[in-house]
């Protein structure tokens, strides 16, 4: 298996361009599955997990062109099963994105337990809630198996702003009979994404970008060419890499208003950036020290829903914190696992105190040695090779594969930008 040799010590210095958004990108690719039309998605990260999507969905009948680098067209003439086959559903969270088109489509849906980043428990509950309110039954034993003769629009309020179960909800929505209102809804980016790729499509959807969606059911969708955003999540690790090297940093593509959460969280580390139009600019000489809260008190960065921080992005601001003066609680919310990763940094010399599964203090600056580290999700891991980077030594990161699920073509970019960074294997 694959593993990245880092030497540590070089800043990042260049220019690259943001990838298109993973977390849109598998919704959109499930979407396809909504019509008999050709569709085309545009800006598609070349990663792992969209590979597995495409696998899937063209497992279950659609055809699979790539047209032009990070772009594809899917035409699905013929559903041949509803079913996700296990190889492919073990390997991503996101498999069960399928469930909502699949019923819409065929009335069945059957899936083995969703795969993904082990960083908690991650309720399926709040997809059975949405789809049973638009008259699908459920029974699971080793599968989930959903059954619906009709799927009627309702008015449905998430027991949680589930990103994943607001668009199986979606999905399944724009076919159903009637109108469907749905309350505290995900409004992240990419929901936002699928909302607009569906309406493309002909569906009739108002409420874009906040928690309450207005969903008018239609008979039919049509094909459409849309274009998927820019990760905000890859930008703020690239953001956070190149200011702990002490590199300059210009990132073509973003997004700037999907940035304002990030750019607070960052700003209390002593991390600022420039805009101008789409490419954001990270200068050189940050302070990297932490601003005090009123009368000195010692800041929080902690995630929430959209529009608060990401919570995929506390890994990134956790590695950051400790190259930075002073000292800071970081305080995940969300999942009871993701911080476990940090006494992996106390191993190469963080200075860390993990308090409970939520919350670490952390002060810096510390210098990092190299070590040799397991990569246990896909923002953990690019956190490592952050930790990484500004280590004297050598390091080794294992399991690079769930990096991969999420960053596209990691090594060359960083290598392009004066990272000595190699990948080798060594069984070879």
């Amino acid at each position: 298996m694959n593993q990245y040799l880092i030497e540590g010590g070089y800043p990042i210095n260049g220019t690259i361009r943001a990838s298109g958004n993973k977390n849109a990108a598998l919704p959109c690719i499930a979407a396809a599955f909504l019509t008999d039309d050709p569709v085309i998605l545009r800006n598609i990260p070349d990663i792992e997990d969209v590979q597995v999507m495409l696998s899937i969905y063209g497992s279950l009948g659609g055809e699979i062109h790539r047209i032009a680098p990070n772009a594809y067209q899917l035409h699905l003439r013929d559903i041949k099963t509803s079913q996700i086959p296990l190889e492919y559903a073990r390997k991503i969270r996101a498999s069960i994105l399928f469930a909502g088109p699949l019923l819409a489509r065929t009335g069945k849906a059957v899936l083995p337990p969703p795969g993904g980043d082990v960083i908690g428990r991650r309720r399926l509950d709040t997809h059975f809630l949405a789809l049973t309110e638009l008259g699908a039954q459920v029974r699971s034993n080793s599968e989930f198996h959903f059954f619906a003769d009709e799927l009627l629009g309702a008015d449905i309020f998430l027991d949680e702003a589930s990103v994943t179960a607001t668009e199986n909800a979606i999905m399944a929505a724009v076919l159903a009979k009637g109108e469907t209102i749905l309350t505290n809804a995900a409004s992240e980016p990419h929901v936002q994404d699928l909302c607009r790729m569906l309406a493309a499509m002909g569906a009739q959807i108002a409420g874009i970008g906040s928690n309450i969606l207005f969903i008018k059911g239609m008979k039919k969708l049509s094909g459409c060419d849309f274009e998927i955003g820019a990760d905000f999540m890859e930008v703020g690790s690239f953001i956070g890499l190149a200011a702990t090297t002490g590199g300059e940093l210009c990132i073509k593509g973003p997004l700037i208003r999907d940035m304002r959460a990030t750019k607070i969280a960052f700003g209390k580390l002593g991390i600022t950036w420039e805009h101008e139009g789409d490419t954001l600019y990270v200068p050189k000489h940050q302070s990297l020290e932490v601003n005090c809260d009123l009368g000195g008190m010692i800041p929080k960065i902690d995630d929430a829903p959209w529009p608060g921080f990401p919570p995929d992005l506390t890994s990134i601001v956790a590695v950051v914190a400790t190259q930075v003066k002073g000292t800071v609680l970081i305080h995940e919310k969300m999942f009871e696992s993701r911080m476990f990763f940090v006494d992996k940094l106390i191993a190469m010399g963080a200075r860390i105190v993990l308090c409970d599964p939520h919350r670490a203090v952390i002060s810096g600056p510390a210098g990092l040695t190299g070590s040799e580290l397991h990569s246990p999700d896909v923002r953990a891991g690019m956190a490592m090779v952050i930790a990484a980077m500004c280590a004297a030594d050598r390091s080794i990161i294992h399991n690079v594969y769930q990096i991969e699920r999420g960053y596209e073509n990691l090594v060359c970019r960083l290598s392009s930008l004066g990272g000595r960074i190699m990948v080798t294997n060594p069984r070879e």
